[in-house]
């Protein structure tokens, strides 16, 4: 990456940041889930910065890319990209989860306010995306699907039956990026059911499959910039929490309130950060 694009993507990562934690602390809410949204925080920022044909004129467009996070709960980083992006208001994020709002602790489809697709039962976000980048190419449109899964969520079996169907259907439009963080709801992802070697198993369906840290800004950029030939899934290794001291690795962020002494804290350490 060239040094004014890290710079870029740096900062719109610290905006994501500082947005999930705003908005998580505003809600009051165990189900703002920061620990799964801040893990895909960079990864996020190198989609939305640098490679999404996606922005506030073109975001009902038939010829945008698309993003389906398929890890629902992680939603506070896909709204606040859609602020940054200026598709939705910093108002509206922070009245995530308050009586009336269209922003809620899963996504709930809302072309108008830039949200592609539902989700909140884990496991069909794959299926949603064969399905759009199929019709893609009957359409003969160019433009791209992007799922994202989460690592506990391969537990799931209409996620394989969806990664059988993806490379038959020769979708060289379709990218996953799997956050693997290593946990899920109750515990550690490989204590409860252990999808061991995820690389083999994708290959094994005919995937282009990469390994690359989740949170190296050169290694997102540099699988995100590759041509690709087949459907092609990103196993990324993440740190849930990533970027507040207390958050990091500590499934209790999974679902814990934000107080405003972690949350002065967690404003403390973004800001410093450079």
């Amino acid at each position: 990456m060239k040094i004014a694009e890290i710079k870029s993507v740096k900062a719109f990562s610290k905006q994501l940041k500082n947005n999930i934690i705003d908005a998580a602390y505003n809600a009051g809410s165990s189900s703002a889930h920061i620990g799964g949204a801040l893990s895909l925080v960079d990864i996020f920022a190198t989609l939305y910065d640098q490679f999404l044909n996606l922005n506030k004129y073109n975001y009902k467009n038939k010829n945008r890319d698309r993003l389906i996070l398929s890890k629902g709960h992680g939603c506070l980083v896909y709204y606040s990209a859609l602020v940054i992006k200026r598709i939705i208001t910093k108002k509206e994020l922070l009245n995530f989860e308050k009586s009336g709002s269209f922003l809620l602790g899963h996504p709930v489809m809302n072309r108008d306010k830039g949200i592609e697709f539902s989700n909140g039962s884990l496991g069909m976000g794959l299926s949603l995306g064969i399905g759009t980048a199929l019709a893609l190419k009957k359409d003969k449109n160019n433009s791209k699907v992007f799922v994202i899964l989460g690592d506990g969520e391969c537990n799931e079996g209409s996620i394989w039956e969806a990664a059988m169907l993806a490379p038959k259907l020769g979708l060289d439009n379709l990218t996953v990026i799997i956050d693997k963080n290593g946990f899920q709801q109750t515990g550690e992802t490989k204590k409860i059911l252990d999808t061991s070697n995820l690389s083999y198993k994708w290959k094994s369906f005919n995937w282009n499959v990469e390994e690359i840290n989740g949170h190296n800004l050169n290694e997102i950029h540099k699988f995100l910039k590759k041509n690709k030939k087949k459907p092609t899934v990103c196993i990324a290794k993440t740190i849930k929490g990533h970027g507040i001291s207390f958050s990091e690795n500590n499934n209790e962020w999974h679902h814990s309130i934000l107080s405003k002494k972690y949350y002065e804290l967690a404003k403390k350490e973004t800001y410093e950060k450079k």
